[in-house]
């Protein structure tokens, strides 16, 4: 694979601050050589996340499953249903039960907490690659 000199947009959103880090820490700057870099723009509200996301200036959303008052699992499902190109959406749980909400959010992947850094960089990777051939709704 070559590496990649992109840099991708990707919204982080939580209520806690602590998770927003947790996750961009977790991810990372290069989750992988061949797809680039990654920019952050970490949001504690509802209404910042709809208003990227609906702008356009978003490729990746990770949003905490855990939020308040509004979890990320309902947050994810509505932009599916209401955002015309919508950036696929990876959605954080704290308990790997929890994994078969995100088929109905509709959520392209899930990473489950405590945050494994290797696993949760393959999995944006794998999302971030999906959108660059085209296979995501994008």
């Amino acid at each position: 694979m070559q590496p990649s000199s992109r840099t991708w947009n990707v919204l982080v959103f939580s209520h806690r601050p602590e998770v927003r880090e947790a996750l961009v820490t977790a991810v990372g700057r290069r989750p992988a050589p061949d797809v680039g870099r990654v920019r952050y723009l970490e949001v504690g509200g509802i209404g910042e996340v709809l208003a990227a996301c609906d702008a356009g200036e978003v490729d990746l959303a990770i949003l905490d499953g855990e939020a308040q008052p509004t979890g990320g699992m309902g947050l994810a499902r509505q932009l599916k249903d209401e955002i015309t190109n919508c950036p696929p959406i990876v959605v954080s749980v704290r308990r790997a039960d929890d994994r078969w909400l995100a088929t109905w959010s509709q959520a392209e992947a899930v990473l489950v907490h405590p945050l494994d850094p290797l696993t949760a960089a393959e999995t944006v990777a794998d999302v971030l690659r999906g959108i660059s051939s085209g296979v995501s709704d994008r």
